[in-house]
């Protein structure tokens, strides 16, 4: 490989408007520079390519010689076009820049794009050749848009001048329906000296510029393990964007599925609520609304309770005994009597003491005696007991008469 500094001139004349080359001549010279730069820092990595300009207010260099692509490719955005082509000057010019090279080992080459007419004489044009000769500077030449009678002999004078051992090459591109770039690319100027490794370095430098139709832009056949490189790169990529695109929509379907579960249960609790809360109701509406009637309902259970229970107990007592003595029978019946009579008539007496009954009525929580409806129902209690007494008292002088 080739070690090389390279500056290439890149004329941006009047003249360069035309559209004889599409889209247009400056545009098409542009495209063929891109790819001339990137074939040669492809071809070396300590290859360097400068860029200048040899119209508009002047020959201006854009960028010295670096092996920075991007650097390289940046500095063709946003171009005047204007005024003359100056290739003398830009020529000289192109011959200090070189000479100021940081790898002295590097060969030097200036490429110049030449669209308009050259206006300097045949002699002129000699003189600078054999200056770049004794200089040991390769010259190319790239022979585009206007044809005149004298810009052919001009040109191939100066490369007649400047070559040494067939090192200086100049090519002539007619308008027509080729792009600029493509007629170059089997030109010794894109090639380079050895041919082969030349045609390597512009399919690198066509891959830089998407100009090829292979896969990512990279030939398999001039280099397999970087084409293998890039395709497991994109697999791996590729698999790992449908990786991310099915945990995301796992993560929804999750979502959804809990948002309608709990929506669920918030419907059957509050189903469940409904009857329970209905329930509660009923019960609410079947209690008692007073304290004083769960008193007056617990005295009168309280004295059935005792009644029954005591007439069983009796029953019972006397069936077992009329089934052994009819007399033992007759007795436990009279002595019956006779207790549910102190019964009731103990039951009397404790009601008919009211500060008894007072105290008690006091000693059970929530309950008021001096609530009118008690006041009422001891009243009752006591007037019952006045009149059992008053019975009690027209029995005994009957029972006296007799």
């Amino acid at each position: 490989m080739v070690l090389e500094a390279t500056m290439i001139c890149i004329d941006n004349s009047e003249w360069m408007r035309n559209g004889d080359y599409a889209p247009s001549r400056f545009q098409a010279q542009a495209d063929a520079v891109n790819l001339i730069c990137g074939a040669k820092t492809q071809s070396n990595p300590e290859n360097t390519v400068g860029v200048m300009t040899m119209a508009g207010k002047g020959v201006r260099v854009l960028v010295t010689p670096t092996s920075d692509l991007g650097k390289i490719l940046a500095c063709m955005h946003g171009l005047e076009v204007g005024a003359e082509a100056n290739l003398a000057a830009a020529i000289q010019v192109a011959q200090l820049a070189l000479k100021h090279r940081q790898n002295k080992r590097q060969q030097q080459r200036i490429i110049a794009f030449i669209g308009s007419p050259v206006k300097y004489d045949k002699k002129v044009l000699e003189t600078i050749g054999k200056k770049l000769k004794k200089n040991n500077v390769a010259l190319d030449i790239v022979d585009f848009g206007e044809s005149d009678d004298e810009k052919p002999e001009k040109l191939e004078a100066l490369i007649a001048a400047v070559n040494s051992s067939d090192s200086s090459h100049i090519v002539h591109v007619p308008p027509g329906d080729n792009a600029l770039s493509d007629v170059l690319l089997s030109t010794p100027i894109f090639t380079g000296e050895e041919g082969g490794s030349g045609f390597a370095a512009s399919a690198a430098a066509a891959a830089a510029t998407g100009a090829t139709g292979f896969e990512f832009g990279v030939d398999p056949n001039v280099d397999p393990e970087l084409a293998l490189a890039l395709r497991l790169s994109m697999e791996e990529e590729r698999a790992r964007q449908e990786a991310i695109a099915k945990k995301a929509a796992e993560d929804s379907s999750n979502t959804e599925n809990k948002d309608h579960a709990s929506s669920s249960n918030n419907d059957s609790v509050m189903a469940e609520a409904e009857p329970a809360s209905n329930a509660s109701a009923d019960d609410k509406k079947e209690q008692p609304k007073d304290d004083d009637d769960l008193l007056q309902q617990a005295l009168a259970m309280s004295m059935e309770g005792g009644a029954s229970g005591s007439a069983a107990v009796a029953d019972a007592a006397m069936a077992e005994a009329g089934a052994v003595d009819p007399d033992l029978a007759l007795a436990l019946q009279m002595s019956v009597q006779d207790a549910n009579m102190s019964s009731e008539s103990d039951m009397s007496k404790v009601f008919e003491d009211r500060s008894f009954v007072t105290s008690i009525l006091n000693s059970l929580p929530g309950v008021d005696p001096n609530d009118p409806s008690v006041k009422d129902l001891l009243a009752s209690l006591h007037g019952q007991g006045e009149q059992e007494k008053k019975e009690d008292k027209s029995d005994k002088p009957e029972d006296e008469k007799n």
